[in-house]
């Protein structure tokens, strides 16, 4: 199982004034509490109402990411932080509420290999026709439908406007939440693959700081041959703990180069004045040799501030193998740093490659 913290979305749909939907989201994330904690999932209550998304108003079609209004650039940045979606829904006339389907018709890839449960509520069939009809649209969008749902009788659940506590109802809703990130984290590297990366399989997306226990690891694997080199302990990504690694992460503009959940390779920049400066480039040990740390190189040159006009990295004093591979792509030694056991080499922006 992953390391990184679930997103859930718990998207109530229904939008009619003294709609039951409102109390049963409560119950839901009341009763899901507990065991988001244990999971380490987030939820993340939200009305479809309080959206304020009118009848689908974008000229250009959803799959193009184009979005001219400010409220579905806000909608497409809270489904594309989820992981996974739980709606609670009502039945109208055998169906889903309008709502739901003009805010399902907003966005394209950003509900892409996500896993979506539903909680029905209703009298005749508690609902249920309501979650069928959304599945037809919700596999179009490639979001993933859970196979445990909830479905809630109102006659046999609902008191004063409130769910009866039921324990039947809650080990549903803790079955919905289990199944679901589960397979949030199953299906993570195939939403995970935003860029193309140098070889089948790879893909390349940004590092956060809920990445610090994969990156730990991985420093500690790939400055082993640092230290052999410069026959030193001394040297930071050996040394730091995920709570220190998280720390950089979120001040650096930090890419990660994965394949089936495996962090693979990493490189981090950010600008300083006029220069823009790289490190912890790294790829781990069993796929050295198969141009990945050049790529990486490049990729993070191409992403340079365009008011840099230089790159700016550093090395241990002997380490051969990285300073042959940098001067390989322009790179030249500059000045010493007051740390005589490390050499800094710094290529002119105009002159990078491009990934």
């Amino acid at each position: 199982m992953s390391t990184k913290t679930a997103r859930v979305l718990v998207l109530v749909c229904s939008s009619r004034p003294g709609a039951l939907g409102p109390a049963v989201g409560t119950w839901l994330t009341d009763t899901l509490a507990p065991r988001a904690g244990e999971l380490d999932a987030e939820l993340v209550h939200l009305a479809l109402g309080d959206l304020d998304l009118p009848f689908l108003d974008e000229e250009e079609h959803p799959s193009s990411g184009v979005y001219a209004h400010e409220h579905t650039r806000r909608w497409s940045a809270l489904v594309d932080a989820a992981d996974g979606f739980i709606v609670v829904t009502p039945e109208y006339n055998y169906g889903m509420p309008a709502t739901l389907k003009n805010a399902l018709d907003y966005l394209g890839r950003e509900w892409a290999w996500k896993p979506i449960g539903f909680v029905s509520y209703g009298n005749t069939s508690a609902g249920t026709r309501s979650v069928q009809h959304a599945k037809q649209v919700v596999t179009t969008l490639r979001l993933v439908p859970l196979g445990r749902t909830v479905a809630i009788r109102i006659s046999e659940a609902v008191e004063d406007g409130r769910i009866r506590p039921s324990a039947t109802l809650a080990s549903a809703a803790v079955g919905v939440l289990d199944e679901l990130v589960r397979v949030a984290h199953a299906l993570r590297p195939m939403r995970e693959a935003e860029l193309s990366g140098p070889l089948p399989g790879f893909y390349l997306r940004r590092l956060t700081p809920d990445d610090a226990p994969e990156v730990t690891v991985m420093q500690r694997c790939c400055w082993v041959d640092e230290a052999l080199a410069n026959d030193t302990l001394d040297i930071p990504a050996l040394h730091e703990s995920p709570e220190q690694t998280g720390e950089w992460l979120a001040t650096w503009d930090a890419m990660g180069l994965w394949r089936d959940g495996r962090l693979l390779g990493m490189v981090r920049a950010r600008r300083v004045g006029t220069d823009w400066h790289l490190g912890r480039l790294a790829v781990v040990p069993d796929l050295r040799g198969q141009g990945l740390g050049r790529w990486l190189l490049r990729t993070a040159e191409a992403a340079a501030d365009p008011t840099c006009h230089r790159v700016v990295l550093h090395t241990g004093t002997h380490s051969r193998q990285n300073i042959a591979l940098y001067q390989s792509e322009g790179y030249r030694p500059a000045p010493p740093t007051s740390d005589a056991e490390t050499t800094r080499l710094t290529k002119e922006i105009t002159q990078r490659n491009v990934a």
